[in-house]
């Protein structure tokens, strides 16, 4: 599978991934990624995170910044022990993946890349000469060449990069968030549906027998009149089929006009994402020692649904608009697979619990799409959690120590 491996071969065993949440590091022992020790930090006000065009979310102020390195430097201290080198995980919304196919691709590595990078000029939001790319041939036929492409722009990456090396530590390879959760999973015929759901964007992936199908994120760092317009109670819309949102696929946009919530769904999973945000913080917060205090969100109250401000219009348009990639994702599923996704498994902030109950809201049936955590138990060595850290959190961190 590997997913972009590093040409170093085996990676680092310490990961470290940084969230428009927090900052979350892991370290394993071996390449079975079986973690000895995980631990999170979450800078007031969220981390200082450039995206696509080196701005930065939520907030670009030096400050913002110098925490983030604080939360950098304290994660990774709490988990590593004489290692300096980490894998870093960026957020999918800082760079860009996409699935190519070529009637054939050099033999050299090299050539290749120039050919992968050529494709890309007409596909980048960002110059493509100025990016940092990679790719990864996922099949390989006679009259066809598939590829996976990642690029990143080289000024956004020496961000990230910098903020790791100020923090004490020297960044090693390099994964988006995503692609490096779907390296943690096991190469099976089955497959698979990732939702890795955050503050500022979410992403779905499909993986079957260790070859990414599917990859599409949506960006939800909206501005005040983008949230408001996307957060009006709008009549249902057809689902889009397969074939007529086939170049969405690859230019990884949000598409228009597709849903599935009517106004009495869409209200219900507003509502119902405000109470399990404040409900689920609370509780994968409640064995903390007496002594450190609980993060802040857990001690504020749930939003109403009639609360007008910021966070209540953005977490009523993030509802939406998560539910909404997840109907697309699972009709994609089934039409390229001619079966429902089954089990959906889910990573990044927003957990197993609160996905599970948007797509009951949405309408869907339980018994044919299940929702449960990438990363269970079985995964992580007895007492290797060092502060409360949710499983979602995980699961990045995870597979980037695997392999």
């Amino acid at each position: 599978m590997a997913l972009i491996p590093t040409t170093l071969g085996t990676r680092p065993r310490l990961a470290v991934e940084i969230r428009p949440e927090g900052v979350v590091a892991a370290r394993a022992e071996d390449a079975q990624a079986l973690l000895s020790a995980v631990a999170h930090a979450s800078p007031q006000g969220g981390a200082a995170v450039p995206g696509l065009k080196g701005d930065f979310a939520p907030t670009s102020s030096a400050a913002a910044r110098r925490e983030t390195i604080q939360a950098v430097r304290k994660s990774l201290e709490a988990v590593a022990l004489k290692e300096r080198q980490t894998t870093l995980v960026l957020p999918d919304a800082a760079v860009r993946v996409l699935l190519l196919e070529f009637d054939q691709l050099p033999a050299k590595p090299v050539e290749a890349l120039a050919v992968v990078r050529f494709r890309l000029k007409k596909l980048l939001p960002f110059d493509a000469d100025g990016a940092v790319v990679s790719y990864q041939v996922m099949s390989q036929s006679k009259s066809m060449v598939r590829v996976l492409a990642v690029a990143v722009p080289r000024d956004v990456l020496a961000e990230y990069e910098s903020m790791v090396r100020e923090a004490g530590f020297e960044p090693g390879a390099v994964l988006p968030s995503t692609l490096a959760a779907c390296a943690g999973l096991q190469e099976t015929e089955a497959a698979t549906l990732v939702v890795n759901a955050g503050e500022n964007s979410v992403t779905t992936a499909i993986v079957q027998g260790g070859v990414l199908l599917l990859h599409r994120t949506v960006d939800l760092a909206l501005d005040d009149a983008m949230a408001a317009e996307m957060a009006e109670v709008l009549p249902p819309l057809p689902l889009v089929d397969l074939e007529s949102s086939a170049g969405e696929w690859a230019m990884q946009k949000p598409l228009n006009g597709y849903g599935v919530l009517d106004d009495h769904h869409l209200l219900a999973a507003e509502e119902l994402a405000a109470e399990l945000l404040a409900e689920q913080i609370a509780a994968d917060f409640q064995a903390v020692a007496p002594d450190e205090p609980l993060p802040r969100e857990a001690m504020l109250p749930p939003l109403p649904i009639t609360e007008t401000g910021w966070e209540a219009r953005r977490l009523r348009a993030a509802a939406r608009e998560i539910t909404q990639a997840l109907s697309v994702a699972a009709a994609y599923f089934e039409d390229t697979l001619q079966v429902p996704p089954g089990v959906v498994l889910a990573a990044g902030t927003v957990g197993a619990e609160m996905l599970g109950e948007l797509l009951r809201e949405a309408g869907f049936d339980e018994a044919e799409m299940r929702v449960r955590e990438l990363v269970d138990p079985a995964m992580l060595v007895g007492g290797a959690v060092t502060s409360r850290v949710p499983r979602g959190w995980m699961a990045s961190v995870r597979g980037a120590l695997r392999g």
